[in-house]
């Protein structure tokens, strides 16, 4: 299995290189109107913004930056196939502007939007990202009457073009059956309330870019990808930035494509491949240590499972994921034409295939698993890779 991904630095607001039909799955997060460090980008396309924001006009200001936003969702419309899925991460922003502090509600703008142009908007995710700031509170602090809730969460607007997509060839269903989530990943990503990612502020570490990247963690978008795509499938990030999306496309063995203005992050779009491999095969093992844990405890107190996993023999929970199967990368290259192109291998990973019926039966299997976890990278180590 191959795959290729195409950094694209380029206006998103017309994607010319995609026909109509093509994408099947949307995963960003735009500039967020009304948060000030993005006003230069928002009045580099609409002069009238800065006149709007210098004049006190914030409902204006915030509609003219939606308007500039508005174009790249009609594309995005445009290319997605029908039955398939845009998620687009966005925040409210709070604002004072003249001494008037205002919630402007960024997430509700969008959907509106998104239903004219003929989405259907599907239940959203809160994803709770707690600041780290020791003064949490705003206005009055401990007296009552005055004081401001504190913003601590984003919006995942969940969106499908069209009716529910279907898999009627055979090689179709079976690549969907190997594209599984765990039972118990499945209950805890389909939540609308997600409270273990954690938000952080991204350093750019070149200096000819911008200091300070709006990437939401690679985690949420390995998690969006697995949810709402199969393998193979391409996914489109129209707000492409250090190459989060992609980089989470190519984990997950699916072909992407993004747009990204700033042609000072192509460095980090770039330096993002050469840890890839070692970080997938991180996540891939995280994966499996933790539904071997899972089971583990399951089967503890309520006994043996019912269905096993094909590839990797350990039990599964339902008879969805008898052929779930991870792909290691084993190579990624760069073509002349400046696309990635990864090659994955086909086999399941080695170390977790064997005979878990016995194991799980002996004594030594609590040894195992805690021998598996130790071979984990600390959460630490993992959020230091140059994916992030």
């Amino acid at each position: 299995m191959e795959t290729l991904h195409k950094p694209i630095i380029a206006d998103s607001r017309s994607m010319e290189e995609l026909s109509d039909n093509s994408i099947d799955l949307v995963v960003t997060s735009p500039p967020y109107p009304m948060i000030e460090m993005w006003d230069p980008i928002f009045s580099s396309f609409q002069p009238k913004i800065g006149k709007l924001l210098k004049k006190g006009d914030g409902p204006e200001a915030f509609e003219a930056m939606h308007k500039i936003l508005d174009i790249v969702w009609k594309e995005c419309y445009r290319v997605l196939k029908p039955g398939r899925f845009a998620c687009i991460n966005i925040g409210d922003a709070t604002r004072t502007i003249q001494g008037q502090f205002s919630l402007y509600t960024n997430h509700a703008r969008i959907l509106t939007t998104a239903q004219k142009m003929g989405f259907s908007s599907l239940p959203c995710i809160l994803w709770r990202k707690q600041t780290n700031a020791p003064n949490k509170f705003m206005g009055s602090g401990m007296l009552p009457a005055g004081a401001y809730v504190t913003l601590e969460h984003e919006y995942i607007l969940i969106l499908r073009k069209g009716s529910k997509r279907e898999f009627l060839k055979e090689s179709d269903k079976q690549n969907r059956r190997e594209s599984a989530l765990f039972w118990e990943e499945r209950n805890a990503w389909f939540s609308d309330i997600w409270f273990d990612i954690k938000g952080v502020v991204q350093s750019l570490g070149d200096k000819t870019a911008r200091k300070r990247s709006g990437a939401y963690p690679f985690e949420l978008a390995h998690r969006l990808i697995n949810m709402y795509s199969v393998k193979g499938d391409r996914v489109l990030d129209p707000f492409l930035g250090t190459g989060t999306t992609m980089a989470a496309a190519m984990a997950t063995g699916r072909n992407s494509v993004g747009y990204e203005l700033d042609a000072s992050l192509g460095p980090a779009i770039s330096s993002m491949t050469e840890t890839l491999d070692t970080m997938v095969a991180q996540v891939i093992q995280q994966r499996l240590v933790r539904h071997i844990t899972f089971i583990m405890e399951r089967m503890e107190t309520r006994g043996p499972l019912k269905h096993k996993n094909q590839p990797y023999g350990f039990p599964v929970m339902t008879a969805q994921e008898k052929h779930l199967l991870f792909n290691t990368p084993l190579a990624i290259g760069q073509t002349p034409d400046h696309q990635y192109k990864v090659a994955y291998d086909s086999l399941p990973q080695k170390e977790f295939c064997r005979d878990w019926s016995s194991v799980l039966e002996s004594k030594e299997a609590g040894q195992l698993v805690n021998a598996m976890k130790k071979n984990l990278p600390s959460k630490k180590r993992f959020k230091q890779g140059k994916l992030f």
